[in-house]
């Protein structure tokens, strides 16, 4: 008989979870301007509009010639070479009829001239060249404009910067772009049996890892980080520590202590010093995540096992933070698969298996979970490629059944 997670009490499905969180943040209405070469990554805050068009006037596409077509010429059609264009140094006479000028790639076109035929369709001496090729009008030619036009909108606010971002400021003469500040988030990990890297383990001890998975991932989302460690198993001493946190951060993530163990005391102490708004979500990996409020910083405890840690902070975190920091454009790719094997589900809860696509020859995406499904199974994300995205309803589905994939 297939097992269900729907007798779990006080599971809250996973897009209301969602909606409360976002309900509970706005963005960040503090703004900085910094040099383009160090916008990267950065979510732009006001719309850019261009202050010069791209490129500023007609300009050769090729290494070639320069004329004039009435509407097209013929291979054998002669013209005399009556001087050179470069890019950066302009021809600045008008090209005679039946004349050409030798021109470089991005040279501004000659008055008099409106086509461009590449000089390996030439046959050319020191005074005149014979066109090898027909040619019309406009061929090989970058007219003004036709990039950027004056006063377009080239960025708009939300955005998260890329390096073509950063070329596109740059190719209409911007030296910085206003930005949102960068928000502050607090990390506290809790727990007596952690340790750092690079120590020994005793009995019952275990490497922190959730900490560096938090790190990669924030740093993708180019937030200020704020590591206040490895904390105790101690309400005197997380309550200490989340009232620092909250004192210097925009969001504290506290991973571990949200479950309901004997050594959980997270629950408890946000319990006293702020605000529970939601606690235990219908998502697998990662019921035990809990939300609230420390005075004005927001909360977010993940759960400890650190499948479970990464899902709840992709799944529920990220958004979060986009919003924080008012990204606006985040585009999700979603797939339709085939099972190449079966999946097993209890229903009840969203389930965010971790798969491994391929794609046929016909471009048919094929998937497969990616062997146990454990939460404390990190070489379940480490060597995927997708999640397998399952529904709170489904349950277990047979080989060749259609489902839908989010790649990494």
């Amino acid at each position: 008989m297939n097992k269900s997670d729907k007798n779990l009490p006080n599971l809250m499905p996973i897009e209301t979870a969602l909606t409360n969180m976002l309900q509970q943040c706005s963005v960040i209405d503090e703004y900085e301007d910094v040099p383009i070469i160090n916008a990267l990554g950065r979510i732009n805050a006001i719309p850019v509009k261009a202050k010069v068009q791209v490129p500023p006037k007609d300009n050769s596409a090729m290494d070639g010639y320069a004329f004039y077509v009435d509407n097209e010429l013929p291979s054998g059609t002669t013209f005399s070479i009556q001087g050179q264009a470069l890019a950066g140094k302009p021809f600045t006479q008008k090209v005679k009829q039946g004349h050409c000028v030798r021109i470089t790639t991005g040279a501004i076109l000659p008055a008099g001239t409106n086509a461009v035929m590449m000089q390996e369709n030439v046959k050319a001496d020191e005074q005149s060249i014979t066109l090898t090729q027909d040619i019309s009008a406009g061929v090989s030619v970058r007219c003004a404009g036709e990039d950027i036009q004056y006063n377009q909108e080239i960025i708009a606010s939300g955005e998260k910067l890329t390096s073509a971002h950063l070329a596109l400021l740059a190719s209409v003469g911007e030296v910085s772009v206003t930005v949102f500040r960068r928000i502050k988030v607090a990390i506290v990990m809790t727990g007596d049996e952690l340790v750092q890297p690079g120590n020994p383990l005793q009995d019952g001890q275990i490497y922190e890892s959730n900490r560096f998975a938090l790190h990669g991932l924030l740093q993708q989302l180019n937030v200020q980080i704020i590591d206040f460690g490895i904390i105790e198993d101690s309400p005197e001493k997380i309550a200490e520590v989340f009232t620092e946190a909250s004192e210097q951060a925009d969001i504290i993530l506290s991973c571990g202590g949200v479950s309901v163990g004997d050594a959980d005391f997270v629950k408890h102490v946000l319990n006293q010093i702020g605000q529970i708004d939601f606690w235990k979500v219908a998502i697998k990996p990662g019921k035990p995540f809990a939300f609230g409020k420390i005075k004005q910083t927001l909360f977010c405890g993940l759960p400890g096992n650190p499948v479970s840690s990464y899902v709840t902070f992709e799944k529920l975190v990220t958004p979060l933070i986009n919003k924080m920091t008012g990204r606006t454009s985040v585009p999700t790719w979603v797939l339709n698969a085939t099972c190449s094997s079966p999946i097993f589900k209890r229903a009840g809860r969203a389930d965010f298996q971790r798969g491994i696509a391929t794609q046929d020859e016909h471009g048919e995406f094929w998937v497969t979970p990616n062997g146990s499904q454990g939460s404390g199974i990190m070489t379940s994300i480490a060597n995927a490629n997708c999640y397998i995205l399952l529904d709170e309803d489904q349950t277990n589905l047979p080989k060749g059944s259609k489902v839908k994939i989010q790649l990494f």
